[in-house]
Parts: structure tokens; sequence; C-alpha cells
């Protein structure tokens, strides 16, 4: 496809897809609820004419484009579901349900996937394969890909292409780069079992809140002593709950928060470390500790030979590249990445705010220069994959 043809695609496809955008973001849904969202994918699908996948899913669609030629099969991917955020942008197409918004963008993901399925279904006679198109629900809740996998649409799939928006990137920019990408995302939850006492007595009980507060010092040690300063890491407490009256040493203290880790060896080495931690520091104040783990996705791990495709397409799109700097940021297109290669790449959106904020805005002109992108490179993996047409991953 020359660029003067992609150029004329998303010349085309702005406005409906524009639009569409903008319906998505006046009706959120949150992960798993994403129903009406559902609705709404299949009916443009239908009207475009685009076969729809029957897959044992609750929300979400699956479909396809090609397969009129023998060839590989290959998966584009957006997330379809918001966030549970006041909105507070102002704009005349703002949410209509209270405390629900996209305030990550997926309805810009969401838009730009169905008006790349629009432009490769103009030109089906010519794919040399099949491309399936993942509108996949409950990615905030890192539960939608492992979703997706089970339903077992993801069988047969050679090679999964996915983005994110990124706000502080210009529109016309995008971040390509193999390696990791975006970073593991693990929750934990520590519960310290003490004494209870009254506060005049502390010697009679075991106090929790001293212990859990050696705890979140001693954490701080991790990244700063275990992890080479060539990595990277990051370990945040970000509740402790504890005590019910100003002069009452409580039973329990319950502290919550996040890791975030680029390697699986430093993921293991720090997770691994952290129960130590917990585990010495409160035997040693005579109380005791459990740590539940509330696992999220791996790191998003580019593979290097997807990633050349993905450079060569972005030239043929008119786009910029650059090299992006990681994310610690979590997603669940990681998953995908443990069962086929996989290309996640940042596009440039010139917002005003960083993801999840109640203000959070992006640049609709994204919205062609993504579907320009995705068409080039859809059609560019699948010659890459055909076995006539260049090797196989």
């Amino acid at each position: 496809m020359t660029g003067h043809q992609l150029e004329s695609v998303s010349e085309t496809a702005y406005e409906k897809f524009i639009q569409i955008r903008r319906h998505l973001h006046q009706y959120p849904e949150l992960s798993n609820e994403e129903f009406e969202t559902t609705k709404f994918i299949r009916r443009w699908l239908e009207e475009g004419n685009i076969r729809i996948l029957d897959y044992p899913l609750a929300t979400g669609v699956i479909a396809e484009v090609g397969g009129l030629r023998e060839g590989p099969v290959i998966a584009l991917r957006a997330d379809i579901d918001a966030l549970p955020i006041q909105e507070e942008t102002g704009l005349a197409f703002a949410s209509t349900i209270p405390g629900k918004m996209h305030a990550c963008g997926h309805d810009f993901h969401t838009a730009a996937l169905l008006g790349t399925a629009y432009a490769l279904k103009g030109r089906e006679s010519e794919l040399q394969g099949t491309i399936r198109l993942i509108f996949q629900p409950a990615e905030e809740k890192a539960k939608g890909a492992k979703q997706v996998i089970d339903s077992g649409a993801l069988e047969g799939v050679q090679a999964i292409f996915g983005m994110h928006n990124k706000p502080d990137l210009p529109v016309g920019t995008i971040g390509i780069k193999s390696g990791p990408l975006m970073a593991a995302a693990d929750g934990f939850v520590v519960e310290i079992d003490g004494k209870g006492s009254h506060a005049a007595v502390p010697e009679a009980g075991l106090d929790p809140i001293v212990t859990a507060a050696h705890v979140i010092t001693a954490l701080q040690s991790i990244v700063s002593r275990n992890v080479s300063a060539l990595q990277s890491a990051v370990i945040s407490v970000t509740q402790l709950h504890s005590g019910t009256a100003w002069n009452v040493i409580p039973d329990k203290a319950v502290l919550e928060g996040t890791i975030r880790t680029f390697d699986d060896q430093v993921r293991l080495q720090v997770l691994e470390r952290f129960s130590q931690v917990v585990e010495g520091v409160s035997t040693g104040l005579g109380t005791r500790a459990g740590v539940r783990w509330i696992e999220g996705p791996p790191p998003v791990n580019n593979d290097e030979t997807l990633a050349e495709l993905g450079l060569e397409a972005a030239a043929a799109a008119g786009l910029q590249s650059v090299v992006p700097v990681p994310s610690p940021a979590g997603e669940d297109f990681a998953v995908y990445q443990r069962s086929i290669p996989g290309l996640f790449v940042f596009m440039g959106t010139a917002g005003t705010q960083e993801w999840h904020h109640p203000a959070f805005t992006l640049d609709e002109d994204a919205i062609p220069a993504s579907i320009r992108f995705f068409t080039d490179l859809a059609e560019r993996a699948l010659k890459h994959l055909h076995p006539s047409g260049g090797e196989r991953l």
C-alpha cells in the first residue's frame, strides 16, 4: 500500500471514527460490564460486513478480515473498558454516566481498530492471510487478555499487535522499541497480627502499628540494596489501616501497595525478598505477618523482529518513530506475549494530562494516524510471515 493510499483511507475514515470514539466516550463501561459497548462494536462491524467470530466471551468481540488467500493469521488488539473516575474535562461529549470515564483512552483504541478493520476490509482480496481483530474487555482489571486466551481466540495466531495512547508524545509520533516497554504490576496485602492493649500500657501487648512502620521502612531497602543499578524496580506502600480509637493499641495492621518490575528475574527476586523482609521484621518484633499477592500482568516485552516491522510501517504511514521511555504502568497485552510474539507501541496523542486523570484528553488527529499505521503493519506482517513472503518467527 502506498503512502497516498494510506492517506486517502485516513481522510475517508476520519469523521466516522471520530464520532465512534465520541460515542464510546459518552457511554463508558467498567471492566467485564462492557455489554452496551460490545453491542455497539458488533453493530459497526456488521455495517462494515466484517466477520464476527463466535467465542465464549461475556463482553468483548472477536472478528476477522481476510482469509480469502491462504496465509498466516495475525491479531490486532484494542481494549474497550473504562475506569471508575468522575470526568472533569468539560467536553461536549463528556461521559454521561456519573463516576465512570474513559480516562485511559480505550475509546480511542477501539475507534482506531474499527477504522483499521474497515480499511483492511477494503483490501481484503489482496491480504495474504487472515487478520483477527480482538476487542478485549477488562484490561484495567488485568483479566481480559486471559479471558480471550481461555476462549480460544488466540489459537492459530502467529503474532499480535497493539498500542496505547501516549499523552506526552505529539500526534504523528510513535514510540517503538524491542524488549521491555511496560512493567509487571503486582499488588500485595500484608496482614500483621499483634496483641491489643491499652495505649497507656503498651508493654501488655504487641503493637502491630510499630511493626508496620518498621516493615514499610525496611521494604525501601529492597530496591536500593538488592536490585542492580542497571535494572529497575518500584515498591510503593499505598495504604495502611489499623486501629479504631486514640487510646487503644489494636490487634492488627494491614498494608497494601504495588511492586513494578521490567525483568522476570528481578520480579522473582523482589517478590522473594519482600516476603523475607516482612517475615523477618515481624518476627523480630514479636508479631506475626502474612503476605497475600495480587498477581498482575508480566512485563510487556516486544519481539525484536516485529519491532523492525513496526518501524517500517511507521515510515510508510508518515509517522516519526522515537525510542520511548519504558513506562512503569502495567498492561495485560503482556499476557498474549507469553504465548506468541507481539509488538506493543505508544501512539502519540498530545494529551493534556496523564492516564487515569479526571481531566484526561487526547488529540483525535491520532485516530487516522493509527489507522494508517496498523493497516500497513498488518499487511506487512502477513507478507513477512507468509511461507513465500518471508521467514517465520
